[in-house]
This record gives structure tokens, C-alpha cells and sequence, in this order.
């Protein structure tokens, strides 16, 4: 009899439990969802409407794709897209390969220089970008650096380290088996990392693509500071909607939304193997 009710205690528990984790996800979704409902729907406003209530649904949806046509125009959106989007998929190739090499060789050699390597880039996140930011351009002015290909450079630096660092959690859990296996294969050094090791590392890579995604597509101040002027990101062109005397937000809301399209069409695309990245580490 004990036994039975001890079974059951823990069946309502487990039931009470996953209720309030329902309604917790819930809250949270609808915490998140929120505010890009917000911006949609206002996206579709006009500049009165805007002022007059945030919160109320649009008169005319019209009004809206008028205001997706000047914002698509205003952001000259395929040369600033195709800028964008080169910048930030050369910087996540080169993040990936680099990082992800640097991690497998600092994970697979033991030593007090390894550790204090990853420990150095451990702290280098802490530091802000405010506080480099001034002596990198000078610098980077003086090796004729401040373009496309420095902003790219620039980018390995400053998401290097967290990169790696996640890179490193993640090959801790491979066998270093599967490296000597490969060397007496008759696999180099590059052979092993390229076609063993690099393959096993897809979940964590799709989550530092979409991690680095996210940080690249969206940055202003660095590329402002570096190409600002001469080739001209979404983020840059969206910052033309607010002059210094009038804020055109219907505008700048639409091209909100533009923007962050590409961003949400990859992690549509890219979430199983971000849920395969995040429930492998945790098994493991």
C-alpha cells in the first residue's frame, strides 16, 4: 500500500511539475513574441498612427507595404544586403576554421601554454569593445586596413575567443582514439582535424554560425568606425531614418522587419541542429 501511494504522490507531482513548466514556456513565449509582433504591427502604420497608438492594430494595411516600398528603396536594399551579406559570411567561414582548429589543438595538447592561452581568451571577452576601439582604428588606418577585408579580420579577433572557447567544451568529448586512429591511417595533422574531427563538430558549428550571425548582421558601431561612408551595411542605411531633426519611424520599423528576415530564415532552417548541439552537450 505504501508503495502504491508513494507512486502516485510522485505521478501528481510529476503532472503538477509539468504544468507549471507549460505555463512557464508559455509566458516566457509570449514574453518574447511580443515585441517583434510590436514591431510588425507598427510596421505597417502610418507616421500618425504610429504617434497616436502603439498599441493599436493598423487602419490600412496599404499603408504598410507603401511603407515596405520606400523603406526597400531608401536602404538601397540589394547593393546593402549583398554588402552585409558578404561581410558576414566570409567573417563566420574564416570564425569557424580558424577557431575550431585552434580549440581541437588547445584541447588536444596538455600543457601550462595551452591553459593559458584559452584562459587568455576567456578574459579578453570581459574586455569591452570601447576600450579598444580607438587605437584599433588608428592602427588598422595605418596598414590601409578600414574596409571590407579589415572589418572581417577585425571580426576573428573579436569573436575569436568565444568561439573557441565553445569549440573547446565541444571536443572535449571526442575520443582522442579517433586522432590516433587517423595517424596510423596514415592521416597529417590537417587530414585528421579536416576529415575526422571537423565533421563530428556540425551541432556546436551551427550554433557559433547562428551566435556569430546574430552579433555580425546586426553590429553598427564597428562598421560605422570602419567602412562608414564607403561601403554601406543594412544597419548603416537603417540609421538614415532618423535625422537630426525628424525620426521617421513607420520607416524605420519596415526596414526592422527587412532586416531581420535573413536572420530568421537561417534559424528556421538551422534549429534542429542547434536542439542537436544543446541536447548533446548536455548529455555528455
Amino acid at each position: 500500500m505504501a508503495k502504491v501511494k508513494y507512486s502516485e504522490d510522485v505521478t501528481k507531482a510529476q503532472k503538477i511539475s509539468k504544468v507549471v513548466l507549460t505555463i512557464l514556456g508559455i509566458f516566457l513565449g509570449i514574453t518574447f513574441i511580443v515585441p517583434f509582433l510590436l514591431i510588425l504591427i507598427n510596421s505597417f502604420k502610418t507616421k500618425k498612427e504610429l504617434f497616436t497608438s502603439v498599441l493599436a492594430l493598423p487602419e490600412k494595411i496599404s499603408n504598410g507595404f507603401e511603407n515596405y516600398k520606400i523603406a526597400f528603396e531608401r536602404l538601397d536594399f540589394v547593393k546593402s544586403f549583398g554588402t552585409s551579406l558578404f561581410i558576414t559570411v566570409f567573417s563566420i567561414i574564416i570564425i569557424v576554421i580558424c577557431t575550431s582548429m585552434a580549440a581541437w589543438m588547445l584541447q588536444r595538447t596538455k600543457s601550462k601554454v595551452s591553459n593559458a592561452i584559452l584562459m587568455l581568451m576567456v578574459v579578453s571577452m570581459l574586455i569591452p569593445f570601447q576600450a579598444v576601439m580607438l587605437p584599433l582604428i588608428r592602427i588598422m588606418g595605418k596598414i590601409g586596413f578600414l574596409n571590407k577585408y579589415g572589418l572581417i579580420f577585425m571580426y576573428l579577433g573579436f569573436q575569436g575567443a568565444m568561439s573557441t572557447f565553445l569549440y573547446h567544451g565541444f571536443v572535449k568529448n571526442i575520443p582522442r582514439d579517433l586522432d590516433e586512429a587517423a595517424t596510423i591511417d596514415g592521416c597529417n595533422t590537417f587530414q585528421t582535424f579536416w576529415y575526422i574531427i571537423f565533421p563530428l563538430l556540425k551541432p556546436i558549428t551551427v550554433t557559433v554560425a547562428i551566435l556569430n550571425l546574430v552579433a555580425i548582421w546586426n553590429d553598427y558601431l564597428l562598421p560605422s568606425l570602419v567602412i562608414g561612408g564607403k561601403t554601406e551595411t543594412i544597419p548603416l542605411k537603417t540609421f538614415l531614418f532618423f535625422g537630426e531633426y525628424t525620426k521617421q519611424w513607420h520607416l524605420a520599423l519596415a526596414g526592422l522587419v527587412i532586416t531581420i528576415l535573413p536572420v530568421l530564415i537561417f534559424y528556421f532552417f538551422a534549429q534542429k541542429q542547434v536542439l542537436s548541439s544543446m541536447v548533446e552537450g548536455s548529455v555528455k
